[in-house]
Formats: C-alpha cells, sequence, structure tokens
C-alpha cells in the first residue's frame, strides 16, 4: 500500500513516516504542495491514500483536496492542528474522507487509515509488529531481537527483511516481493540475496539453521515465518 504523506514539519513527517513503514506501508514524503503535485505528477505506481497537513509553505492543503477529488477516487485523510468544527465540515463535504485534530495517537491514525481503505473496498489488517515464538521476540517498533533473552544484533538489512517476514507471520511472501520490499524494484530477480541473508538470518534465529522451524522455505515461491503460536510440526528442508 503506498502513501503520500504531505506535512512540512519535519519531526511529525519523520515520525509518521517510519510508523506507516513500519506497519508496512511505502511511504513518500511531501513537504509543500509543489513538492506533492509533482511526486503525483510522476509517481510509477498509483497511490493508495493521502495524509494531507493543511498549513504549508505555498499554499494550503485544501487546494490539493480539490485537485485530487477532480481527478482520483482514493482516499484523503486530513491532519491538521485547526479545530474549527466549520471548517472540518466544509473539508468532509469537500471528499476528505477523515479529519484527524493534532496532536493524535499513532494507533488511532492507523485505524482510521484501515477505516477509510476498507470504504473503498480495501480490507487492511493491522500489521503484527510484537512476535514471540519459543526463545525468539522481535519488536520492529523498538528494532531489536532477543534470542533466549539475549539481545541478538542484525544488520539493517537483515532486520529489513525480517521485518517483512513479521508483519505477515504465518503467510507465504514470495520472493519477488522480499525482493521488492528490502532491495528495491530492481533487484526482483536477484533471489541469492535472499539465499545469502536467509542464511544469515537462520544462523542468528534457528537452534538448527539446517533444519529451520522458524525461517521456513516455501520451495518455488518464497519464504514464510512461523505464526507466533503455530505448531512447528516436522522439521522443513532449508
Amino acid at each position: 500500500m503506498r502513501v503520500l504523506l504531505l506535512e512540512d514539519d519535519r519531526e511529525l513527517c519523520r515520525t509518521l513516516r517510519d510508523a506507516l513503514t513500519m506497519e508496512g506501508y511505502a511511504v513518500l514524503t511531501a513537504a509543500s504542495l509543489a513538492e506533492a503535485n509533482a511526486l503525483l505528477a510522476h509517481a510509477r505506481e498509483p497511490l493508495d491514500l493521502v495524509l494531507l497537513d493543511l498549513g504549508l509553505p505555498d499554499g494550503d492543503g485544501e487546494q490539493l483536496l480539490a485537485t485530487l477529488r477532480r481527478r482520483e477516487s482514493l482516499p484523503v485523510l486530513v491532519l491538521s492542528a485547526r479545530q474549527a468544527e466549520g471548517q472540518k465540515i466544509r473539508l468532509l463535504d469537500a471528499g476528505a474522507d477523515d479529519y484527524l485534530v493534532k496532536p493524535f495517537g499513532v494507533a488511532e491514525l492507523l485505524a482510521r487509515m484501515r477505516v477509510a481503505l476498507r470504504r473503498r473496498g480495501t480490507r487492511v489488517s493491522a500489521a503484527l509488529t510484537d512476535y514471540r515464538r519459543a526463545a525468539v521476540h522481535i519488536d520492529l517498533h523498538a528494532q531489536r531481537v532477543w534470542r533466549d533473552g539475549a539481545p541478538v544484533h542484525l544488520t539493517p538489512t537483515e532486520f529489513a527483511l525480517l521485518a517483512r517476514l513479521v508483519r505477515q507471520a504465518g503467510q507465504v511472501v514470495t520472493h519477488r516481493q522480499l525482493l521488492r520490499d528490502v532491495w528495491g524494484a530492481e533487484f526482483t530477480e536477484h533471489t541469492h540475496y535472499l539465499r545469502l541473508y536467509m542464511g544469515q538470518l537462520r544462523a542468528k534465529l534457528e537452534d538448527e539453521p539446517a533444519e529451520p522451524r522458524l525461517l521456513l522455505t516455501e520451495p518455488g515461491v518464497g519464504y514464510r515465518l512461523a505464526e507466533p503460536d503455530e505448531d512447528p510440526g516436522p522439521l522443513m528442508p532449508s
């Protein structure tokens, strides 16, 4: 799911971008109307949702809402410190799907995003961000991993790969999906990257790396992280 975040407050933009990324969203950021319009005009893939601040250096976010509603049907959530009821009603009538008054909690924002997407026919579940199975504990928000209570050091790429699997624990994630989301669209044929990094993760997290029970191979398809409460069943070949 691709999200455009239009917010000129750098600290808030960084906080929201990190939280959305952790939930599995691909986030494009803009700090002005001009930057947002440029991203919309040159986007290689369609957007799924827009988070829209109002007070911007080169105008008001309401202008972009009008532009979007003339040519797009994607959900738009307004994020603003302005609390006047009249303005909220005007923006909702103008086509905004929701209006959140700053400050707001990230959990509430994520829930409202899921509601807005469901209204457009896209079902989105909250991503798993805290994973525990046997001796392994993975906290995506803290960006930390433990095994048998001891911290495990992962490289940034190892963590990114593991996080992608955590967010869909119990489901198969294809080779192409993993390569695109961790390394980029230009690396979707480089499956040797996955074999290398999966081997490194298994060496750090599995009791028997050659007979993994946590990071599972789906031959010819991709990889699956065992569900937190899943019975490991028979050993799977690597």
